[in-house]
């Protein structure tokens, strides 16, 4: 019974939306924002069991699998989220909750984590090989994304029944963010795996579930985060409606912080025990899971589901993700960090929040 009532306790506690999501998602005349809300709550506790699975099976099954399954599992919230949102042929609201999920692991998450870890820590420090590594990878992922759009741009190229090259460039540019992807997993976790290991001294904790467990904990979180997901995708618009915002501050920041709040916690924390160089995987390796990952998953994904998504973001989309992986390119290539770093990164993050939410609905 004490263990049952520990297991409730933080985050977790936000399951008892489960239930209430559940029963208000089938009541007529509920309103869709409140539908949205306890929906996007419950999500949270089901998004942090599902990255405790993985890591618990991680500590089992060894480095290279466990890699894979952070690599597959990492950002599954997101990637589930998408799914139904391209289902309901909401493509504007998953291209924007794919840059919400960018920026806001590299400016929200790592920004809150420097801030935190920088008052307790005067200055603390990283391994600059893996900082680089992911920086590097962060541009190419910008790249990538913003090539198909300056090309449909500059040659007035659109989708027709006639006339697929945009959505054919899309589809080959997601399999080369694929292949590079899964070779940059190869570099760190096989051929160069010493030059990716922390700074400080590893003492790695011995698993507490059993394999078994975490299996069926994985299987059960991912089946609820998909039922949740349809409630948020279904309420989504109506919710936009209430609050008085548009569809694109909704994907970019509500649905972005929903998919990411158990990352934004562990990231914290661990830069508040000084173990920077988990927070940088953390944050930064998750925004480069979403954009050479999550991203070319849901273009072929929209295929199968005859809604094709492109990669042809807006500019403004474009321009936060460029300029803001070019700030933490600066800040995490040099090894070490302070707090005003940290500060910096959440005003960059707050100021492109405020120009989103001021869009005209």
């Amino acid at each position: 019974m004490r263990s049952l009532l520990s297991f409730f306790k933080g985050v977790n506690s936000l399951l008892v939306f489960l239930p209430i999501s559940i029963v208000l998602h089938f009541l007529h005349g509920v309103s869709p924002m409140i539908v949205f809300a306890t929906a996007a709550l419950a999500i949270v506790p089901l998004a942090g069991l599902m990255g405790h699975a993985t890591e618990e099976l991680a500590k089992r099954l060894g480095s290279a699998m466990g890699g894979l399954l952070n690599a597959t599992f990492g950002n599954a919230t997101e990637l589930i989220i998408g799914i139904f949102a391209i289902r309901e042929g909401l493509i504007e609201l998953v291209k924007a909750s794919i840059v919400g999920s960018i920026i806001g692991n590299i400016l929200l998450v790592l920004g809150a984590s420097i801030l935190a870890g920088g008052l307790k820590h005067k200055v603390q420090k990283f391994n600059q090989d893996q900082a680089e590594s992911h920086a590097i990878n962060l541009l190419l992922a910008t790249l990538s994304l913003a090539v198909p759009a300056i090309i449909a741009s500059h040659y007035h190229q659109r989708n027709s029944a006639g006339n697929n090259d945009i959505e054919n460039l899309s589809l080959a540019v997601a399999a080369v963010m694929l292949l590079t992807y899964l070779a940059s997993l190869f570099f760190s976790l096989k051929t160069h795996e010493k030059i990716f290991r922390s700074i400080e001294p590893e003492h790695e904790e011995p698993p507490q579930w059993s394999k078994k467990l975490a299996f069926l904990v994985l299987g059960i979180a991912t089946v609820l985060v998909a039922i949740e997901s349809e409630f948020l995708v279904k309420s989504v618009e109506g919710a936009a409606k209430s609050m008085g915002v548009n569809d694109v501050f909704i994907g970019i920041i509500i649905v972005a912080i929903i998919g990411n709040a158990a990352e934004h916690s562990t990231a914290i924390w661990m830069a508040l025990k000084n173990k920077m160089d988990i927070t940088i995987n953390i944050a930064i390796g998750s925004s480069i899971q979403i954009a050479m990952f999550v991203a070319p998953v849901l273009v072929f994904v929209s295929l199968m589901l005859g809604h094709p998504m492109t990669f042809i973001f807006n500019m403004a989309e474009l321009a936060v993700i460029g300029l803001s992986a070019i700030i933490v390119a600066f800040i995490a290539t040099d090894g070490k960090c302070h707090w005003l770093e940290g500060a910096q990164l959440l005003a960059a993050y707050v100021v492109i929040a405020l120009a989103f939410y001021f869009l005209p609905g």
